[in-house]
């Protein structure tokens, strides 16, 4: 594709497109939700829909006596204090998966979930659920905002103070772990910095502490590095919001800027494709330059990014492999499956067995997706999933199964055989199935039928159906979106 043609606009709004943006925004969707999106012109659906902005939902309460938590202060002395992080935890994941089974029309939780991968605290470090609430709060602000308010904000966040140990950083002891993060993983990336940046860089980020009390951030002169340094060829006696304007305004040798390269780099692997080629690298520099033309506000960037060419090409449409969260959310939206908490601490569960155990990235770099979410131990881990969904599991008081009748029945199709095998994969599957696939599903579904003798009102419609179901979500073609 012509590098003047990556962020034209797409010129066919049909249902493989609808399903496309759906399948990379939303934890998931069901034929309404595409035959909704074609109801709206492209332009009003993107931009009036997905980027709209929502407002802020309720907070948690406890699972057990529907209490408020996020704002009781924290005590550190308190004996209840690993009760109520357990309590206080549960409760916060399952109103946030809460929020990703029930999102609408919006990309704002795919967005969410990105941040906190990008900007990483692990809640098993912090230990605080008030702070991993008001991080992901503060991810929820600025999903759809500007990206540099955003870094100037995780900077001073009471979680990121607590993960990076930005709350032990001094004058006399600077600790560098936070600013060496800050550029190595948050936005410029490796070899775009020195040490003596990171020392100096520290030295800027000094001064910065945590009331348990308020749940919020200080800053404390006493403990500020209040001396010139010199950080990114720049010299003053910068402080922190210095150093995040500084670091937005870095170029490399070739006068590229850099900061902007890396994020929408990073944008790119999560919502585009896991590995930038020629033309991917061309696509990231233009997206790049609408980022800066656009004072680092998101909404520009994913518009574009939604509508174009070179996302909507064969090439990018079911190429990424669903992460855990994205795997099982989907499955149970596909089937609009209705959750209580039952079915929460089972996505909870079967996630962390998937590898993806939320609000705890292995690490600072966070999950690093595509290939890493397949395995030999987590394929079958998948497969076994998916079975129990078409059988059907019992969940505490709730039985987690499809009506898979009554699910086919949905489709105009579902008396034709050989159309309804057509339309169920082009609606479950975003990888083009090859013809092959589709009589093998057709061939297990039939079992042995004729073609013309396939009926849902068969007594056995229930049974092959469920085959049917079973060994389509199997496909190694089911894990890509």
């Amino acid at each position: 594709m012509e590098s003047s043609r990556l962020l034209q606009k797409i010129t066919t709004w049909d249902a493989d497109a609808a399903r496309h943006i759906l399948s990379r925004t939303l934890f998931g969707f069901t034929k309404s939700d595409v035959d909704f999106a074609l109801s709206k012109t492209l332009d009003d659906f993107v931009d009036n829909y997905l980027l709209a902005n929502q407002p802020q939902p309720a907070t948690p309460t406890t699972i057990d006596t529907n209490s408020e938590w996020v704002t009781l202060p924290y005590d550190p002395t308190d004996p209840n204090n690993n009760t109520n992080f357990s309590r206080y935890f549960t409760s916060l994941i399952y109103w946030w998966l809460n929020l990703m089974m029930n999102q609408g029309y919006s990309f704002q939780e795919r967005l969410v979930l990105f941040l906190h991968n990008h900007f990483v605290s692990e809640a098993n470090t912090v230990r605080i659920p008030q702070f991993m609430y008001l991080q992901n709060k503060l991810f929820r602000d600025y999903a759809l905002g500007n990206f540099l308010d955003l870094t100037k904000k995780v900077t001073i966040d009471p979680a990121m103070l607590l993960y990076l140990n930005g709350a032990q950083n001094t004058k006399n002891t600077p600790n560098e772990n936070y600013a060496r993060e800050l550029m190595e993983l948050f936005t410029l990336g490796i070899g775009n910095y020195t040490e003596d940046d990171i020392h100096n860089g520290a030295k800027a980020l000094t001064g910065w502490r945590i009331n348990n009390s308020t749940l919020t951030s200080y800053f404390n002169k006493n403990f500020f590095a209040d001396v010139s340094k010199t950080f990114l060829g720049q010299t003053g006696d910068f402080s922190y919001e210095d150093i995040v304007n500084i670091i937005f305004a870095h170029v490399d040798a070739s006068s590229n800027p850099v900061a902007e390269q890396f994020i929408c780099r990073k944008l790119y692997k999560e919502f585009v494709y896991y590995q930038p080629d020629a033309n991917g690298e061309v696509y990231i520099s233009q997206l790049a330059d609408i980022f800066m033309t656009n004072n680092y506000e998101l909404k520009p960037v994913l518009s574009t990014l939604l509508k174009s060419q070179f996302f909507h090409s064969p090439d990018i449409r079911g190429a990424k492999i669903k992460s855990p969260l994205h795997f099982l959310l989907t499955a149970l939206k596909q089937f609009s499956i209705n959750t209580d908490n039952d079915i929460l601490g089972y996505i909870r569960s079967a996630s962390s067995l998937l590898s993806q155990d939320i609000l705890n990235p292995p690490d600072v770099r966070g999950w690093q997706g595509q290939r890493n979410w397949i395995s030999t131990t987590t394929y079958p881990q998948r497969n076994t999933i998916t079975d129990s969904i078409i059988n059907g599991r019992k969940i505490g008081t709730t039985t987690l199964k499809v009506d898979v009748v009554a699910y086919a029945r949905t489709y105009s199709s579902s008396e034709n055989a050989v159309n309804f095998v057509d339309d169920v994969t082009a609606q479950l599957i975003q990888f083009p199935l090859s013809q092959t696939r589709k009589d093998e599903l057709l061939q297990t579904m039939l079992d042995g039928a004729a073609v013309y003798d396939w009926s849902t009102y068969d007594p056995q419609a229930a049974s092959l159906l469920s085959k049917f179901f079973k060994a389509l979500m199997r496909l190694p073609e089911y894990q890509l979106s």
